[in-house]
Formats: C-alpha cells, sequence, structure tokens
C-alpha cells in the first residue's frame, strides 16, 4: 500500500499542487494569524508615569457600585464611569495635614508620599490606595492599551475563521473532483482486486502524505510573514505602534495539525465515494455525470442552508439590532454561502440550460457545461464564495454606516452643525454633550447607556426630529428622561432609578418619551442637570431663509425658496460661521421654508464665538459616519483577499486538471472539423459560464442577506439604505473570469497542436 501510495503521489503531482498550495497558504495564514492573536492576548505593562515619583496614590472613585440579587442573596457589580470622581477635599486635606502630596493634571488623583499601610487605613473605602506597578491606573487612559488591541484581535479572529472556512471548502472540492477524474482508474484498481476499504486508505494516505508536507511549509511561510503582518497593522492604523508578534509556539501546533485534520476531512468523503466505485467504471468513456450530489452531501448542504437562513429570519424577528453588529453580519452568512455552494451541483444544471448562447459554440458551451455537472460546480463553487463573501461582509458593513448617515440626517432640523470638544453654548441653539446613565436591567444587572446632556429642552425639542413612539420630547425636564425601546421601564409616566455619569444616585425620573431603538444611537436623552461633568460637543442651529426676517447677511440661500416659510423665522448670518473657530464645510444652505412653527433667534456674534468645526448638515452627518473607515475596509479587504486568494488556486488547480483529460474530446472536436480557434473558445467560454453561473449564485446570496438586513433596519424604524459593492465584486468576478480563461484554454492550445 505504501508503494502504490508513494508511486501514485509522484506520478500525480500536479494533481496534487493545487491542493498543496492551498493548504499550504491556509496553514501560513493561521500560523501568521494566530500568532497576531496571541500577541493581542495581553498589552504591555508600562510603567507608571503620571505619579512615578510617589510610592503611592489615591485616586478617586472611577465605578459605580450597585447591589443586585443573585440567586438567594444579593452580589455588587461595578460599571466604569466616564472618568473618575475628585478625590473628596476634606480627605484631601487630611493626606495633605499627614504626607507630602503631590498633584499632576487634575484633582482625579495625588500623590502620596507616605507609607502604603496608613495611607490605607486613613483611607478607608472613600478612595482607592494605587501602589506598586498599579499606579499606572492613574495615567491618561490607563486601559489605550488593551483597548487597542480588541479590534486586532476582531479582525485577526474573522481572517482566521474566515481562511479556515474557505480552505476547508478549497481542498475538500478539490480532492472531491479529483476523484471524479480518477474514476476508471479506480475501477482498474477494482478490477486487479482491490478492495473498497484499500482504495477509501490509499486516498487518505495520499491526503495525509500532502497535508504533512504541505502544513510543514505553511509553518515556515507562517513564521516569515508574522512580522510582515504586524508592520501592515501598525502602517494601516489597525494596531498601535508598539504592536509586535513574538514567538508563541503555541500558534504552530494548531496551523500544522489543522492543516492535517482539513487535508483528511477534505478527503474523507471523496474516499467514501472512491470505494464505491466498481470495476464496471473502468470502461467508461462518457463524461456526463450522473448521482452529482451524493445524499450525505445533500443533507449537509440543506442543513447549512436552512440554519444560516433560519438565523438570520429568527434574529430579524427577535433581536434585529444584532444584524447591525459585526460579528453576526460577518458570521451567518457564511453558513448560507457553505450550503449553497454545497448544492451547487444540483443548480448547475438547470442554470446552465436556462443560458442561450449564439451559434454552435454557444450550444455547445451550454450542453458541455450542463453535462459535465461536477466539472462546472467544481469552478462555479469557489466563484460563489468569493462573490457572496464580497457581498455581504462590504455590503452589509457600508449598509449600516450609510443607514446611520442617513437616521444622523433625518433626526434634526438644523441647518449648521457646529461640533468640537468643549463648545460654548449659544442662545437660540440646541447645545447637547456626551454623558452616560446606568440604569438597572431587571433586579440582576446594571446596564450602562451612552446618553445625551440636553443645555436647553426647548429649544432640543424645536430642532429635534426624534423617532418618538410614546410621550413628547417636549416634556423633558430636569426631573425626566427620554428613553429608548432597548430600556426595560419604557412606558411614559413610569419611574426610572438612574445613577449618573459621575456615579451618584440614584436619582427617580419619570419617562417623558419613548424613541424607537433605531441603528443604537437613538437615547436616552437627559438635561444637564442629571449629567455632571458633561461638557457641549455639539450645537445644532438654523439659518435664515428671509432676508427681511432677521436683518443678517446670507448666503448660499435659493432665493426662489425664501417665501415658503410656514411660521416666523429668525435669521442667522451663515457667513458668519467662518468665524466659528474652525473650518465651514458644505456651506450652502438649504431654505426652511418646509419647518413651520416659530425658529429661535440666534446671536450671530455668540454663534462665531461658539468655536469648532462648523459644516452643513449632510457634511456632518457624511463626516460623523462615513462609508467606511480606512482601518474598517482594509481589515474587510484583508479577509476578502483570502478568499480570493484561494479562489484563484481552486479555479486554476481544478480547470488545469479537467482540461488535461479531454484530449480525446478536444481531438475529437478536431475531427469533426472544428479549429483550434474555435475548441478554444469552447473551452473559455465553458468557464466563463462556470464563472458566471458562480457570480449570479454568489449575487443571490448577498441579496438574500442584504434583504434581511433592510427588514431588520425597518424592524428598528431605521432608514434603509441597502448597498452592494458593485466594483469589488465586479473585480473578484472578473479576477476569476481571467484566471479560469487561461487555465482551462493553456492545456486546451498545447492538446490541440
Amino acid at each position: 500500500m505504501l508503494t502504490v501510495v508513494l508511486s501514485g503521489l509522484r506520478a500525480r503531482w500536479a494533481a496534487f499542487l493545487g491542493s498543496f498550495v492551498a493548504l499550504a497558504l491556509g496553514v501560513g495564514l493561521l500560523t501568521t494569524m494566530g500568532l497576531g492573536l496571541s500577541a493581542t492576548f495581553d498589552a504591555p505593562e508600562r510603567a507608571p508615569q503620571r505619579f512615578a515619583a510617589a510610592p503611592v496614590v489615591v485616586k478617586g472613585r472611577d465605578a459605580v457600585s450597585v447591589e443586585v440579587r443573585r440567586g438567594p442573596g444579593t452580589a455588587t457589580v461595578s460599571r466604569k464611569l466616564d472618568r473618575p470622581q475628585p478625590v473628596d477635599i476634606e480627605l484631601l486635606a487630611e493626606l495633605k495635614a499627614r504626607w507630602t502630596v503631590t498633584t499632576a493634571g487634575g484633582p482625579d488623583a495625588v500623590g502620596v508620599h507616605g507609607p502604603a499601610a496608613e495611607v490605607r487605613t486613613l483611607v478607608g473605602d472613600r478612595a482607592q490606595v494605587l501602589t506598586g506597578n498599579e499606579r499606572r491606573l492613574a495615567d491618561p487612559e490607563p486601559e489605550r492599551d488593551a483597548e487597542a488591541l480588541v479590534a486586532v484581535n476582531a479582525l485577526l479572529g474573522t481572517a482566521g475563521g474566515v481562511t479556515t472556512f474557505v480552505s476547508v471548502f478549497v481542498v475538500a472540492s478539490t480532492f472531491a473532483f479529483a476523484v471524479a477524474l480518477r474514476r476508471r482508474e479506480f475501477g482498474l484498481l477494482r478490477t486487479a482486486g482491490a478492495t473498497p476499504g484499500q482504495v477509501r486508505r490509499m486516498l487518505l494516505a495520499e491526503a495525509a502524505g500532502v497535508g504533512v508536507l504541505a502544513s510543514a511549509a505553511g509553518c515556515a511561510l507562517g513564521g516569515w510573514a508574522a512580522p510582515w503582518l504586524a508592520r501592515v497593522l501598525v502602517d494601516g492604523d489597525l494596531a498601535p505602534d508598539w504592536f509586535a508578534i513574538g514567538g508563541a509556539a503555541w500558534p504552530f501546533h494548531v496551523a500544522f495539525w489543522t492543516g492535517v485534520t482539513v487535508a483528511l476531512t477534505g478527503a474523507f468523503a471523496a474516499s467514501r465515494r472512491a470505494g464505491r466505485v466498481g470495476p464496471a467504471d473502468a470502461l467508461r468513456e462518457a463524461d456526463v455525470d450522473a448521482d452529482v450530489l451524493p445524499l450525505g452531501r445533500a443533507l449537509l448542504g440543506t442543513g447549512l442552508l436552512v440554519t444560516g437562513a433560519g438565523l438570520l429570519v429568527w434574529t430579524c424577528v427577535t433581536d434585529p439590532s444584532e444584524l447591525l453588529k459585526r460579528k453576526t453580519y460577518t458570521t451567518v452568512p457564511m453558513l448560507l454561502i457553505a450550503g449553497v455552494a454545497l448544492l451547487a451541483p444540483v443548480l448547475v444544471r438547470p442554470v446552465a440550460r436556462a443560458v442561450r448562447l449564439p451559434g454552435a459554440i454557444g450550444m455547445l458551451v451550454r450542453e458541455n457545461s450542463a453535462a459535465a455537472v461536477r466539472r462546472t460546480a467544481a469552478v462555479a463553487a469557489p466563484v460563489l464564495v468569493t462573490v457572496a463573501l464580497a457581498g455581504s461582509l462590504l455590503g452589509a458593513s457600508t449598509t449600516v454606516t450609510s443607514a446611520k448617515a442617513a437616521e444622523a440626517r433625518e433626526q434634526t432640523r438644523a441647518e449648521w452643525v457646529v461640533t468640537g470638544d468643549d463648545l460654548r453654548p449659544v442662545r437660540g441653539t440646541s447645545a447637547t454633550g456626551a454623558t452616560s446613565v446606568f440604569v438597572r436591567d431587571g433586579t440582576e444587572a446594571l446596564v450602562k447607556y451612552g446618553a445625551r446632556a440636553v443645555s436647553d429642552p426647548a429649544a432640543f425639542a424645536e430642532l429635534a426630529r426624534l423617532p418618538v413612539v410614546a410621550g413628547d420630547v417636549a416634556d423633558l425636564d430636569d426631573r425626566s428622561i427620554v428613553v429608548n425601546e432597548e430600556f426595560e421601564r419604557r412606558r411614559v409616566g413610569e419611574v426610572v432609578e438612574v445613577w449618573r455619569a459621575d456615579g451618584s444616585g440614584p436619582v427617580r425620573l419619570r419617562v417623558a418619551a419613548v424613541l424607537a431603538l433605531g441603528t443604537g444611537d437613538n437615547g436616552p436623552y437627559v438635561t444637564r442637570a442629571n449629567a455632571p461633568g458633561s461638557v457641549v460637543d455639539r450645537i445644532d442651529a438654523r439659518g435664515a431663509e428671509s432676508l427681511t426676517a432677521g436683518g443678517g447677511t446670507v448666503r448660499g440661500v435659493d432665493s426662489g425658496d425664501r417665501a415658503g416659510g410656514c411660521g416666523a423665522v429668525r435669521g442667522v448670518d451663515a457667513g458668519a460661521l467662518a468665524a466659528a473657530g474652525g473650518t465651514v464645510r458644505g456651506a450652502d444652505s438649504e431654505a426652511l421654508g418646509a419647518a413651520g412653527g416659530t425658529v429661535r433667534s440666534v446671536d450671530v456674534e455668540a454663534l462665531a464665538a461658539a468655536g469648532g468645526t462648523v459644516r452643513s448638515v449632510d457634511a456632518w452627518a457624511a463626516a460623523t459616519y462615513p462609508a467606511s473607515s480606512p482601518e474598517t475596509r482594509l481589515g474587510l479587504l484583508l479577509v476578502l483577499g483570502i478568499a480570493l486568494v484561494y479562489t484563484v488556486i481552486a479555479l486554476a488547480n481544478t480547470l488545469l486538471m479537467a482540461t488535461s483529460v479531454r484530449g480525446a474530446e478536444l481531438a475529437a472536436l478536431r475531427l469533426a472539423g472544428a479549429t483550434r480557434s474555435q475548441i478554444l473558445r469552447v473551452v473559455t467560454g465553458e468557464s466563463a459560464l462556470a464563472v458566471a453561473i458562480g457570480t449570479a449564485l454568489g449575487l443571490a446570496v448577498t441579496a438574500a442577506c442584504l434583504a434581511v438586513q433592510g427588514a431588520a433596519l425597518t424592524a428598528l424604524s431605521a432608514p434603509v439604505a441597502l448597498t452592494v459593492p458593485w466594483s469589488t465584486v465586479g473585480g473578484a468576478a472578473g479576477t476569476c473570469a481571467l484566471v479560469a480563461a487561461a487555465a482551462s484554454a493553456l492545456p486546451a492550445w498545447r492538446a490541440t497542436r
């Protein structure tokens, strides 16, 4: 048996080359991703900087702690505050009375030059006492290193998952197609007395040999590529400057044995099919495929398809906001893609038959593609995977950000938005700032919500256009709160216990209005009285639509729309917005004629002195919610690049193998009078049709995923802005078509010389 296996590997090295390259690349990528992941598990231990000279640091409380019910008893849960509380004045005085105290950069912490045990005794539970390396927790953004690695961890985890998914699929498809091409050989072996078990063991042994060699090569490739990956992540702003990949050993072990397992798994189903080949198959000459979808493949494909579709629909019905999260729209479509790819042999024949191509060459292309279902499906399936991944991943990401931008534009009646770190509120405008609130979820959890603090509730109510499902935003005051549908207590008039951003509370606030959940940025809203420490970072203001209403200078206004107002409008000097201390973008204003109501008067000089950057609403929404950030796009393109490389390998390997064994068929065409040019057009036409079928199936999967995401946005009362990345999909399909044409034309040209 060993001699037969080794002889087979030597004789058919070209047939195994594609599997070897795909597996080696997969193992190399897994090794690289594993080494990258190992580097993200622990952020570097940085030495204290702010209070490096002080042996003890006293820091104000930076978390809110609330008792909740856990089982039969109670437990205390804590949630981080946006910023630490100042050290209590009385405590600070006591510390200064006994030891030397140093301050640096704010009142939230002080350095104490005294014995740690005595400082702890004095402080008690009034503040935190930090010693040793824990003193770095008083530095600005102490968790920035760990937080910087979260995105890297998610990216590398996703890339590793896609690599495993695509490599298993490609290797399994390659082995299955290779078995289909070797039916006559297996028939001869059976005629010579080989048992089905011996045929299966021979194939598994071949797969093990390829797997071991490819995995070893892949580990070496991954170790070499890991430092390069670190540089790419740092240069692309996906990882912090200090990020470096170390020399952990476990990624090599995981990648190597994963590669061997993938090879054996991919060959297992093919070996079972090979074992069923009978001696009569040695006499087969026809290439018409029968029984192209074994029962096991049909059940697995149907199960994956039903599971993927069911998860999408179930998530849309029960928790539509989950479909807007990257983890969901990255992983769930893979089930659909795998299911459709496994069922591709059933779909290929009717689709090929439905195509109407002109002339004798078109007829041959159609009939050959429909007859050789395995070959056509083997080409279409990897194209399907790449197109579906490109369409669903990039399409979902762009759809979410487009919906957020459209939602932001729809939720304000303002014409101008001023943004900055610490703006000065202006009379007659709607000024808001970021804050947070902490609310009990039932009796067992404490939830932190990002909220907005409103400076002038009346101005906010006039300029906001929020998706209110109950109540009235105008009722917001210091004793109330505007919540969204995510809150447990969300009926107008109900009382909600809230802990404020500095940990103070609880305060009892009445629900004034309830908002639709939307894309996740809808509320809650409180007044500044319930947002200690919040600073204004956004000002919404209206411009003027009448030259006579306010007496100011108006620029960029369509004079034809001046008379469309339904109420009294006070003028804003739009040109003076440039003096606000920043840059004015998108300064062409739209008329406010359709706004209705009374627009509050704005002190132009005060607005100009507010500071910050002034933009039109459209320009602000585009800047705040870009179609995709460079970091996100780079990460997705990295994942899609992996899929495309695998597809190219699978296409080249499949078509080189398939066309090289069609010598007798192509010779018969020559004897029938076909020229070499006509034969090349037939062969490349077949590959192009297979790529087109794969593209169509991939677009169908993309359409299904985006349709469900659109339904989720509708259920959340958010704007639906479905986006298909046609340029990326077209580029991937075009690359596949070129590779397929070259891989089929080259052996056909050699066979017809």
